[in-house]
């Protein structure tokens, strides 16, 4: 288990680097920069020239990258192109915004989908499963931005139950007005409640009508004992890894839920420091988000080699 964990923690620092570099070369590969962006329409070219030397943007790119990467290093991620604010800080209050809002999601996604995914999965073929399944395609398949629109449309503009934006709201402001966040959990919690319940439903079905699960039946263990032992540990092993992939999937949630709310996260954030060409923010928060990513799924891979140990995994 040791080896194992070494060599996907050195995996992860290979794929975090790889992340980096892309990042950075598609930002630089994209037309202008940021001081196009602060002269806007009514700059002249010496007056570009003089705000690109103060902001070192007329260095090469790869020196650019190392002297960011440098700084990372030594634990600052450098200053904001735009603000001139540290980079740290301004991600760090982003950041509180962001965990306010992912962990009802994650904390709906992990009691939600076990309970719908075994309790479908012990019912394979009945009115109850199919009825399930079929809420779960169909919901699935409403992208999120559409979902989100029904949902201000319905529970906002035409019942007034809730409100539609939380516009100009920190972390404490969310945790002051938990309203506020129903829809937007809500509108992350769907997509990725119906992928982690359908496939624990497969597990669940598959697990019960195997051959160690009859073989069990016939030493005459009773059908409880069968479920708890064999068909729910080998059915929420592979669970395990979706669940980490619902982590991937509401970082990219994250970043159309909340630009329609105005909810002032990670991902308005990253939307923003594109939009502004802030290298140094755009480096940092992908660093974010390819970290998070790694991390999750080095997390799911231990949890499933835990319950269901592989041969590879454990060579």
């Amino acid at each position: 288990m040791h080896r194992y964990v070494a060599r996907r923690s050195a995996l992860a620092l290979g794929q975090c680097f790889f992340a980096l570099v892309v990042v950075f070369a598609l930002d630089s590969l994209v037309p202008g920069d940021t001081a196009d962006v602060l002269q806007g329409d009514h700059g002249n070219p010496q007056q570009a020239a003089a705000l690109r030397d103060r902001l070192g943007l007329d260095e090469p790119a790869w020196q650019r990258f190392w002297h960011w990467l440098g700084s990372l290093l030594a634990g600052d991620p450098g200053r904001s192109l735009v603000t001139g604010l540290p980079v740290g800080d301004e991600i760090g209050r982003r950041l509180a915004v962001s965990v306010v809002l992912a962990l009802p999601a994650l904390a709906l996604v992990a009691l939600l989908a076990p309970a719908l995914g075994v309790v479908a999965g012990l019912r394979e073929g009945t009115r109850l499963d199919r009825a399930l399944s079929a809420a779960a395609v169909l919901l699935h398949s409403v992208p999120e931005f559409v979902l989100a629109m029904l949902l201000i449309a319905s529970l906002s503009v035409a019942a007034g139950l809730l409100p539609a934006t939380a516009a100009g709201l920190d972390g404490a402001g969310l945790l002051a007005q938990p309203s506020v966040l129903v829809l937007p959990v809500l509108v992350l919690t769907a997509r990725q409640l119906c992928d982690l319940a359908r496939q624990i439903r497969v597990g669940v079905a598959e697990q019960r009508g195997s051959a160690p699960a009859e073989h069990l039946r016939l030493l005459g263990l009773p059908e409880r004992r069968v479920v708890l032992r064999h068909v729910l540990p080998n059915a929420l092993a592979p669970a395990s890894q979706q669940f980490a992939r619902c982590v991937e999937g509401l970082l990219g949630g994250a970043l159309v839920v909340e630009s329609l709310f105005s909810v002032q996260g990670v991902g308005t954030g990253f939307i923003q420091a594109v939009q502004n060409r802030d290298t140094p923010q755009v480096q940092t928060y992908a660093l974010l988000f390819a970290g998070t990513v790694v991390v999750v799924n080095l997390a799911g891979d231990l949890v499933s080699h835990r319950l269901a140990p592989s041969k590879e995994a454990s060579a």
